[in-house]
C-alpha cells in the first residue's frame, strides 16, 4: 500500500512531515510504505525532513536507513575525519564545533557517488548545529549564464595535497598502507598522481561542473569549486597557508577544467548563488533528514553544547549515468597557471598539528 505524505513547506526551511507509528518497528512498516511519497518529495524538494521517530541509538537508526534505502553506498577519497559507529552509520564529521561546513554534494570529485544520504539527530546541540541544504537547481539557475557556460564547457579541477600536518593522510584518504594500491585506485579513476617530498601525496583531476539527475532528467551544479577553492578561504587564512605552504601545496585548491585560476569574484557568485537557495531546520532528537545527493547539498553550522548527528549514505549512481559534459580527465587540459612554471616541491614550513583545512570556511 502506497500512502501520501503532505509536505509542509515555509521559507527558507526545508519541505517537512511527522513521521508515523507508535514505535519503532510501526515507523519503519511506515516508512516502507511511503518510499514513492519521500522519493516523490525529494524529486519535487531535493531534500526532506521527518520529524520525531523513535530513533535514539545507532540501532534505531539503521533500521530506519534500511526501511528506505535498497543499498548502501561507500565514502571514498575521504576528505573530513568521522567515526564509524558499525552498520555502517557514521559521523556526521569529527571537525571542532566551531567549525562551519559549507554547502557541497558528497563526493562530487568521484566517479561514483551516493545518491541518497540520510543523516539523523541523536543528541541535539544547544545551539547551531543545523545541517542545511541546497537546491542546486536553483543554484545553477541563478549562476550568471556566461559563467555557467564556461563551466560547462571545460568542467571544474581539484588539486589536493594529503599531507598528515596539512590535511588528511594519504593512508587514510585512501584506506590503505600501500602506494601501489593508491596508484591503482588513481589509474582506474582518472586521476593523475605524484608523491611529493617524502611522504606527501598531490592529485589532479577534471570533473563535469554540472549533470543531469538520472531519475528526473533535471541540470544541477555538482561539484566542489567553491568548497575547496582558495578564495573561500579567510584572508587571513588564506595567507597563513600560501605563506607557510606555497601556492602549489593548498590542502585542496579547484580552477576551471583546463587548469585557468577561477576569480575571487566569480566564487563570490557562486557563492552567493548558495546562500540564496539554502534551508535550514534546528535539529530535535528523533529527526531524520533525507537528501537526494544530487538535487541537493548539504552544510554545517558551527554550534555550542554536545551534538550527534549520524549519517548514512546508499543508492550508489555513477557519474557516467549522469550525462556530464566534459568526460573525466587525469590532470587538466593544461597546467594550473600557478603552477606551471614551478616544480613540484613538499612545504618547508607547515607545522605539525597546527593547521589542518578540509574544506571549511563560512
Amino acid at each position: 500500500m502506497n500512502t501520501t505524505i503532505d509536505w509542509e513547506v515555509r521559507d527558507k526551511r526545508p519541505a517537512a512531515a511527522d513521521a508515523q507509528g507508535a514505535d519503532l518497528g510501526e515507523t519503519c512498516e511506515w516508512l516502507r510504505e511511503s518510499r514513492e511519497a519521500i522519493r516523490a518529495g525529494l524529486d519535487e524538494h531535493g531534500s526532506v525532513y521527518l520529524r520525531g521517530l523513535p530513533v535514539k541509538t545507532i540501532e534505531d537508526f539503521a533500521e530506519v536507513r534500511d526501511a528506505l534505502v535498497s543499498k548502501l553506498a561507500g565514502y571514498v577519497e575521504k576528505a573530513t575525519p568521522r567515526s564509524h559507529f558499525g552498520k555502517d552509520v557514521y559521523s556526521s564529521t569529527d571537525l571542532p564545533p566551531s567549525h562551519a561546513i559549507r554547502p557541497h554534494n558528497e563526493n562530487s570529485y568521484a566517479l561514483n557517488f551516493p545518491g541518497i544520504l540520510m543523516f539523523g539527530c541523536l543528541v541535539a546541540p544547544d545551539e547551531g548545529g543545523a545541517t542545511p541544504t541546497t537546491d542546486v537547481r536553483k543554484v545553477l539557475r541563478d549562476i550568471p549564464a556566461p559563467l555557467a557556460d564556461r563551466f560547462r564547457e571545460h568542467g571544474w579541477s581539484l588539486v589536493r595535497n594529503y599531507g598528515e600536518h596539512i590535511s588528511l593522510g594519504w593512508r587514510t584518504a585512501f584506506a590503505t598502507e600501500d602506494r601501489d594500491e593508491v596508484a591503482a585506485y588513481c589509474a582506474e579513476n582518472h586521476i593523475a598522481h605524484e608523491w611529493v617530498g617524502d611522504d606527501q601525496l598531490r592529485t589532479r583531476q577534471r570533473r563535469s561542473a554540472t549533470i543531469r539527475h538520472p531519475g528526473t532528467g533535471e541540470e544541477v551544479w555538482f561539484n566542489h569549486t567553491v568548497f575547496w577553492n582558495e578564495w573561500a578561504l579567510d584572508p587571513d587564512v588564506r595567507e597563513v597557508f600560501i605563506d607557510d605552504l606555497g601556492h602549489e601545496n593548498l590542502p585542496f585548491n579547484t580552477a576551471y577544467g583546463d587548469g585557468e585560476p577561477i576569480s575571487k569574484e566569480d566564487i563570490e557568485t557562486i557563492d552567493e548563488a548558495y546562500r540564496r537557495a539554502t534551508t535550514r531546520e534546528t535539529w530535535r532528537v528523533g529527526d531524520i533528514l533525507i537528501v537526494d545527493n544530487i538535487l541537493a547539498a548539504h552544510a554545517r553550522e558551527a554550534f555550542k553544547g554536545q551534538r550527534k548527528i549520524v549519517v548514512a549514505m546508499g543508492d550508489p549512481i555513477a557519474l557516467a549515468d549522469c550525462s556530464p559534459t566534459v568526460q573525466p580527465l587525469a590532470g587538466f587540459a593544461k597546467p594550473l597557471a600557478a603552477a606551471a612554471a614551478a616544480p613540484a616541491a613538499a612545504p618547508q614550513d607547515a607545522k605539525p598539528g597546527k593547521r589542518r583545512w578540509f574544506g571549511r570556511r563560512s
